[in-house]
């Protein structure tokens, strides 16, 4: 397990290595955790913002039922609160070839292969997706509010991860604290959604827990709207595989290709103006829409329709579902991705980890 004794060693020798990436995670971690201050200390302190102060209180409640209820790692993590002073923890550039839904992988020490790369300062995330392009990839920058470095840190509660609510705050801790329960090095396709699953499953009970119906049945309609976009963008999405594996000429492709993410732009526009409110897509829509925010979109929720049929194979007990992940986790990759990768007709929708 890494200290942060270790983590400071891994600076010291990377700085020796020009442009070296890994020294910016690791100072970036420390500046997060040199900020890290007790929540019952921060909820005490006079000059703590009553709506921190009553936001921290809930973080507290959902901590304690992320453990007891659901299972999850009792440790130190999100027991401390850290103010960053930025609007996102860390940036992940995501990219993807101009003709493929596959995105780039990088290749981390512990964490595997992943579908992204992280940044603490949001100009080096933009110098990274500058050079990407010029290389020829799609490629989106996304603002973080929350990571998780595997229980290999105590991470916190941070400023970012605020203005989502308190509701959206406790399902981000559950989300992370699920990383931490379980993470498969190099299938992040499988730790994305395995995540999600717990998150969903334990904000049903946590808000059942407080009975707070309104905010329950607002989860609900909010939950319902976001698998009506996903419908959407899937649909598209299987437009564009059909495209990129026809073998039309590039000139050809590339047209379709933007008539198709035109199409797809206008469908959720529509989407839009029918809930009422803008969606969570609305900042890509403004940007221009490409391959690399549908790889990120699949990312996260590919698999979750397995993970939660498993779930309910369970009759809804996290401890046996735990379990069955556990085992599942230890198969081949081919494995996993059959059991909880694939649609309803049971075709392949994982990517591959390159």
């Amino acid at each position: 397990m890494l200290t942060e004794t270790r983590l400071l060693a891994v600076m010291l020798l990377c700085a020796l290595q020009p442009g070296c990436y890994v020294i910016q995670a690791a100072n970036g971690e420390m500046q997060v955790l040199d900020h890290r201050r007790p929540i019952p200390e921060v909820i005490a302190d006079p000059a703590t913002p009553p709506k921190l102060r009553a936001t921290l209180s809930e973080v507290n409640a959902a901590r304690e039922f992320a453990s007891r209820e659901l299972k999850l790692p009792d440790n130190k993590s999100y027991r401390t609160y850290s103010d960053v002073q930025r609007p996102y923890v860390v940036w992940n550039v995501v990219a993807a070839p101009e003709f493929s839904l596959v995105p780039k992988h990088w290749c981390f020490p512990v964490a595997g292969c992943v579908a992204y790369r992280g940044y603490f300062h949001q100009h080096a995330a933009r110098s990274l997706a500058a050079e990407l392009r010029s290389q020829g990839y799609d490629v989106v920058v996304e603002g973080v509010p929350a990571y998780s470095t595997l229980g290999r840190f105590a991470d916190p509660v941070l400023n970012t991860m605020l203005p989502y609510g308190t509701t959206e705050l406790a399902g981000i801790i559950f989300h992370e604290l699920a990383h931490q329960l379980l993470y498969v090095p190099g299938d992040t396709s499988f730790n994305e959604a395995f995540a999600t699953t717990v998150e969903d499953a334990g904000l049903e009970r946590w808000l059942l827990s407080r009975g707070n119906r309104a905010a329950l049945e607002r989860y609900r309609a909010e939950s319902a709207e976001d698998r009506a976009v996903l419908h959407v963008l899937e649909r598209y999405r299987a437009e564009l595989v059909r495209l990129y594996d026809s073998g039309q000429p590039a000139v050809a492709m590339r047209a379709r290709k933007h008539a198709i993410f035109d199409e797809l732009a206008a469908a959720l526009r529509a989407r839009e103006k029918q809930s009422g409110k803008p969606s969570v897509y609305d900042a890509w829509l403004d940007e221009g829409l490409n391959n690399a925010e549908l790889a990120a979109i699949d990312t996260y929720y590919d698999c979750v329709p397995g993970f939660q049929r498993m779930l309910r194979e369970d009759g809804g007990d996290l401890e046996r579902f735990y379990t069955h992940v556990r085992a599942l986790a230890k198969q081949p990759k081919t494995e996993r991705d059959a059991r909880v990768c694939s649609d309803s007709n049971g075709d392949q929708r994982s990517v591959e980890v390159r």
